[in-house]
Parts: structure tokens; C-alpha cells; sequence
């Protein structure tokens, strides 16, 4: 950072992030929201037309105007900051989302503890100094949906022999940085020519908590607190085992006659960490994922146990047991959870193909982009609407896709027949569909903040693996090869859709778009080492399937439905599975037409029900703290507020519990070989069942009482939720 700058962050104008008075149009003539007086300055608030579609001839001004100078922006405080919660979110979020198949979008919590930090300094940061913290830290979130989606297939397929930790780890790096580079040439057509006719939910929110600064050491406080609960919470459980952390109905011997002879067993996780999540995740969509649950638990896994009642012999698949002999886990692994994956597959198509008439237009508009930027020659863009240069976009765009070509050929696929030829082929189809489906990936984030990148990256995978292994692409390293596609697109899309939320942010606050791309190559590059390192750490010590050594594995459901897909095209040919696929791709047309959420089911039918079941009870906590004021409305949204920075406290103090006990048990089983953290050991039994429930409405009280504290005075910007 220069001395100018240095020196620049000490004036006045710095602090508030506002331009001096002389510098500022009258509010008569530009919608700019900031005022400075000699004494103090004006509150902040965002510009009359920051949501609103603009009339005509009208133009939006941000809150930092270009006009304002010396207004701290990328410094010392906002990298070290920014990467700290780049670190800090990828090893929460990691955990998260290979136990629940759910991560957390980091972006507002970031927003608040920025705000937290700029309370504690002798200089209050600027606005554009958090939203470049923002653009460093929400790269967390990119890498974890980028990687754990996929990458954790190449453990659960048994190849990890063939592959290495820079080998994962350049593959978010190089999809990512992909995505940020597809997605500049459609930056003005998504925040601009597009203002006030895409809501941007989770934009609005982030943008609300930054200006409303004045709140925010307040919000911080709640925040970590919770995040300290949930810590201490979920180590109690994870680490002491100081109760049964998944209570199951199973463990009741007056139920024996319905979990043992029909298989019908009902399950709950106990941590804090998903109960948060449930909040979060709404009654309505939390409904839909145990629906899921319900229809495998309570339908489809008693109804082949009946049927191994009737045919004691009859054993369905291909190397399988008799049903007879299956246990209520051993069924729902075998037959449900198939179905899951074809019903995630088809709830993608249906994503991509409700999107169609978007990609053209995004492709339309990338193009237009590309050629106006050209145009433009040397004529220089307002500070608040400059991107890298095209030329350079285009020139790194070059030499990422070449360095993608070099790494697949010769770290890859060298073993490969034609390893050229099937290197280009692997390299077209990866940047293809990630240039294609980039576009859906960010509308659907400015729509709704919900993208389908689980079910757009099966699709890909499923494409692949069909045209590679008819281009010669066979054995262990085909199905690693197809895998590293899969990841590179999965990178890609999931950058789209984070960093299109960046780019609005920025744009209603004034920030500089070239500085919040920069930042993200530098945030994604750190985001990449921490989420490979987390999740090798966690194959290690946990394991992502199955396994004598792993009894009790992560789920990791995206990266399992994976590598089932991929094994069936690269190795087997189970009549069965396709069956089982085949019959939830009919089911989840089935269920669209009905106006239900069909990859929420899908996701609920995959997902064991121990991690479906505490969302539902998280959601309605949600739905009846709302209900719980009255006709107050600030009240309502002040306790709904409140409740979402406790959950989010919650969750990712209970994912970095998580994180830390398999850090613990890794020292314990390679390095000290033996355990030196005495265990509680209290989960076995109806007792440890019955104490592991009663905490679990305990920390859900936790998040109920400490939610009414909220005064309607405190109601502030809608978090959502």
C-alpha cells in the first residue's frame, strides 16, 4: 500500500467512506446518499434508486462516488483481514458441506465481523476497504462448492494412489480463475443494464449490513459469541463423545419390532452446526429435503425389506446380499439413494433447461461486452466502472485454458491411448460447458441466490464420461481424468455465482471493479491450499464412504453421486443401479409438475435422514420466532435478524470443532499413535441416545431465547432467512 494511500486513510472523508462536501453532488442532482457537514458526518444510506428499475434518462450514483478521492480501498487492514477470512471460512465451510451437502455462503457474516473489526480501530474502515475484505474472504465459498463437490470422489473410487495434493489443488485454481475471467465481459450487462430488475436477495442483504455500520460492532458481538457456543458444543460431542451425537430410534427396544423387522428407523444429528443451517434454510425448502428423507426412510427402505420378508433368497443387483440379510443402513445405501442420484441428475437438466433462453442471451451480451470493450480503444472508464482490460482478460483467459491442456496431458491423462487427442477433447468440453453454463450460474444467484452447480456439474460428468471413454479414455485414469473436468467446471460455476454478488455489491457502494477481480485471483489461490489441505485431512481421518476403517464416514452426498455416476459409465454395468437412476429421474418430473422444489427432495432422498431431520427442526424455530411478535413487524425482523447471526455463529463454530477434532485424531492415529485427549465416551446406550436429544433442544432453545432478545429498535437491514 503507498504512503498516499496511508495518509489518505487518515482524513476524515476516509473514515466514513464519504468524498468531501465540494466533491459531492446536490441530492437534487445525483442520487449519491452522502453528505458531510464541517462537524460530523451523515448516516449513510443507500440511494433512493439503488433497487428500483432507473427511468429514463436517469442514472444510479453509488454511495462513494467517483468524484470521491483519498477514500481507502485495498490496504494493509483489508488484505490481511480478507485472507484471514478467506482461511478461516474454507476450513468451516469444508466441513459443512461434506457432512450436509450444504455449505454457507459466507458473504454476510464477513460483512459483519468487518464491521466488528472497524469498531475496535482507531480509524473506522471504509466502505470500499469491506467490500475488498468481502472479495477476498467470499472466495472461501467459490473453492468449497468448487472442490467438495467433486473432488472427494477421487477418494471414494480409490484413487487417490493416482493422484496428489497439487494435483486437486490446481484444479479449483485454475476453474476458478477461469469463472472470474467469463464473467467480466457480462459484469455491466449483470449490475447495470440489469438494475432493479434482478433482486439480488443476497446482495441487498450484504450491502444493508455494510451500511449500516453503526450496527455492526453490536452484530459482531452476537456473532462470535455464538460462534463460541458452537465450538465448545459440538467439541463436546465430536471430540469427548459426551453424548450420542446421532440420536436414532433404534436404540429403543420397545421399537424393535418396526427397526428390525420393517427397517423403519427415525434419526437426528445432535450438533449445533446443523441446527443453524435449518434456521437459514427456511421452513419451506427444509420441508422439501425431509420429504426426501421420509420417502427413503419410511417407503422405500421398508418396502424392500418387505419384500426380502416374502423372498427370503432374492438378492437385487450385482454383488449385493439378500434383502433379507440387509441391515436398514446396508438397504438404504443399496437402493434409495440411487434413486436420489437419478433424481439430482434429472432436477439439473430441468435447471438447464428453464435457463435456456438466459444462456442465449448471456452469450449474446459476453459477446456484445467483448466487442464494445474492444471499441473503447484507449478511452479510460470511470473509476467505478473499470474491469481489468479486455485485452488482458483475453490474454489470461489464453494461458489458463493452455495450462489446462498442460495439465491434463502431461499430469493426467499421459498414460492415456491418443493422449492429445483425448487432452482436447477433455479441454473443450471443460471450457465449453463452463463458459456456457457460467451465464446460468449467475442468474440464478442474482434471481434467487441459489444456483444448481451440484446438478450442472453431474451433467457434465455424465457428458464426459460418455464422449471420453468412446474417444479411448478407460481404467482408473479415465474415471480420474473425467473427475478433474467435473471439478475444473464445478470451480468455474461456482465462481460465476459468488462473484456476480461481489460485483453488485461493489456497484452500489462505488467500489472498483478491477480491484475486487485481482483480489479474488489472490483470495482464490489461498481458498484452494486450505480447502485441499482440509479436505485430505478429512478423507484421512474420517473417509468419505464406507470402509473398515471408517465406520462412520462424512457423507460427502454430492461427491458419492459422482463417483457412482462415473463408475457405472467407466466400469460396471448394474442393470439394477440404471434401473434405480432411471426411476428418480421419472420421480423428479413428477414432482416439478407438482411445484415442489425437485432437487431439494432429490438431496433429502440421498442425504441420510440423521443430517435432513435437524434442518426441519432449525427452519421451524425460523418460522415460529417470526410468528412469535405479533402484528410488530420490527420486532419480527429484528428477532429474524438476530436469529440469523446466532445460526450462522453456530454453524461455523461447529465446523471449526469439527475440523479441529480431525486435526486431533490425526495427530493422535499417524503421530502420536496413541490417544492423548481423554474421551468422555458416554455413547452407548439408551441413556447417551436420550441426553444427545435433550442437548440438541437445548442448543435450539439456545438459538430461540437468544433471538427475542431483540429489540424492535435493533431491527435494521432484512438479513433474509
Amino acid at each position: 500500500m503507498s504512503d498516499e494511500t496511508e495518509k489518505a486513510a487518515k482524513s476524515p472523508e476516509a473514515q466514513t467512506g464519504a468524498a468531501p462536501a465540494s466533491e459531492i453532488a446536490p441530492a437534487s442532482e445525483a442520487s449519491a446518499a452522502v453528505t458531510v457537514t464541517d462537524a460530523e458526518p451523515a448516516p449513510l444510506s443507500m440511494p433512493e434508486n439503488a433497487y428500483r428499475e432507473l427511468k429514463e434518462g436517469e442514472t444510479y450514483t453509488p454511495i462513494v462516488p467517483d468524484s470521491a478521492v483519498g477514500v481507502p480501498e485495498v490496504t494493509r487492514r483489508s488484505v490481511l483481514f480478507g485472507l484471514l477470512n478467506a482461511v478461516f471460512w474454507s476450513a468451516a465451510v469444508s466441513y459443512l458441506t461434506l457432512k450436509l451437502g450444504q455449505g454457507l455462503e459466507a458473504a454476510i457474516p464477513i460483512a459483519i465481523l468487518a464491521i466488528g473489526l472497524s469498531a475496535m480501530m482507531k480509524r473506522k474502515s471504509s466502505l470500499l476497504e469491506n467490500v475488498n475484505i468481502l472479495a477476498f474472504g467470499a472466495t472461501s465459498g467459490i473453492i468449497v462448492g468448487g472442490s467438495l463437490f467433486v473432488m472427494p470422489a477421487i477418494h471414494i473410487l480409490g484413487l487417490s494412489e493416482q493422484s496428489s495434493f497439487f494435483q486437486i489443488f490446481f484444479v479449483p485454481l485454475l476453474g476458478a480463475s477461469l469463472g472470474v475471467l467469463f464473467l467480466i465481459p457480462l459484469r455491466r450487462y449483470f449490475v447495470r443494464e440489469m438494475h432493479g430488475k434482478l433482486p439480488f436477495p443476497e446482495g441487498t442483504a450484504t450491502v444493508e449490513v455494510l451500511v449500516a455500520g453503526q450496527q455492526g460492532g453490536s452484530q459482531a458481538k452476537v456473532l462470535l459469541k455464538a460462534m463460541g457456543v458452537g465450538f465448545i458444543f459440538d467439541t463436546l460431542a465430536t471430540l469427548f463423545c459426551a453424548w450420542r451425537e446421532n440420536f436414532t430410534t433404534a436404540a429403543f427396544g420397545f421399537l424393535s419390532t418396526l427397526s428390525d423387522k420393517f427397517k423403519v428407523v427415525f434419526t437426528l444429528n445432535t450438533t449445533a452446526a446443523i441446527a443453524g443451517l435449518g434456521y437459514l434454510i427456511g421452513l419451506r425448502y427444509a420441508a422439501f429435503i425431509m420429504a426426501g428423507s421420509m420417502l427413503s426412510y419410511f417407503v422405500i427402505v421398508p418396502l424392500f425389506a418387505f419384500i426380502g420378508q416374502q423372498a427370503p433368497d432374492l438378492a437385487i443387483g450385482v454383488n449385493v446380499k439378500a434383502l433379507s440379510a440387509m441391515t436398514q443402513e446396508e438397504l438404504f445405501d443399496e437402493y434409495p439413494r440411487y434413486i436420489g442420484i437419478g433424481a439430482i441428475f434429472m432436477a439439473g437438466v430441468i435447471s438447464v433447461a428453464k435457463m435456456l433462453p438466459v444462456m442465449a442471451q448471456a452469450v449474446r451480451q459476453g459477446v456484445k461486452g467483448i466487442l464494445s470493450r474492444k471499441s473503447e480503444g484507449t478511452s479510460e472508464a470511470p473509476r467505478s466502472d473499470s474491469d481489468i482490460p479486455m485485452p488482458v482478460v483475453l490474454a489470461l483467459i489464453a494461458v489458463l485454458v493452455a495450462a489446462i491442456w498442460v495439465y491434463f496431458r502431461f499430469a493426467v491423462l499421459a498414460g492415456q491411448q491418443n493422449p492429445t487427442m483425448v487432452t482436447t477433447l477433455a479441454v473443450l468440453i471443460a471450457v465449453g460447458v463452463s463458459l456456457l453454463f457460467s451465464a446460468v450460474s449467475s442468474w440464478a444467484v442474482a434471481m434467487i441466490s441459489v444456483t444448481p452447480i451440484s446438478g450442472m456439474t453431474l451433467m457434465t460428468l455424465i457428458v464426459s464420461a460418455v464422449l471420453l471413454r468412446y474417444a479411448g479414455l478407460t481404467g482408473r485414469e479415465g474415471m480420474l481424468g473425467v473427475l478433474l473436468i467435473g471439478g475444473v467446471v464445478c470451480a468455474c460455476l461456482s465462481t460465476s455465482g459468488t462473484l456476480v454478488t461481489e460485483f453488485k455489491v461493489g456497484y452500489w457502494v462505488g467500489a472498483t471493479p478491477k480491484k475486487i477481480q485481482w483480489s479474488n485471483f489472490i483470495g482464490i489461490a489461498v481458498s484452494a491450499l486450505v480447502v485441499t489441505a482440509v479436505m485430505l485431512l478429512l478423507a484421512r481421518v474420517y473417509g468419505f464412504s464406507a470402509s473398515p476403517e471408517h465406520a462412520n464416514p462424512l457423507p460427502a452426498p454430492q461427491a458419492n453421486a459422482m463417483a457412482a455416476i462415473i463408475s457405472f459409465i467407466m466400469e460396471t454395468s448394474d442393470a439394477t443401479k440404471w434401473f434405480l437412476i432411471a426411476m428418480g429421474a421419472v420421480l423428479a418430473l413428477i414432482i416439478e409438475t407438482l411445484g415442489v422444489s425437485s432437487l431439494a427432495v432429490a438431496l433429502g432422498m440421498y442425504i441420510p435422514m440423521e443430517y435432513n431431520s435437524p434442518l426441519l427442526l432449525g427452519a421451524f424455530i425460523a418460522w415460529y420466532l417470526k410468528r412469535s411478535s405479533g402484528e410488530n413487524a420490527a420486532l419480527a425482523s429484528a428477532r429474524q435478524n438476530r436469529g440469523i447471526l446466532v445460526s450462522s455463529g453456530l454453524i461455523a463454530g461447529g465446523a471449526l470443532a469439527g475440523v479441529m477434532s480431525a486435526v486431533i485424531q490425526f495427530i493422535e492415529k499417524d503421530l502420536a499413535g496413541s490417544e492423548f485427549i481423554p474421551r468422555i465416551n458416554f455413547t452407548e446406550g439408551a441413556g447417551a441416545n436420550l441426553l444427545g436429544l435433550a442437548m440438541f433442544f437445548g442448543i435450539c432453545g439456545y438459538i430461540y431465547f437468544d433471538a427475542r432478545r431483540a429489540s424492535a429498535e435493533e431491527a435494521g437491514p432484512d438479513l433474509g432467512g
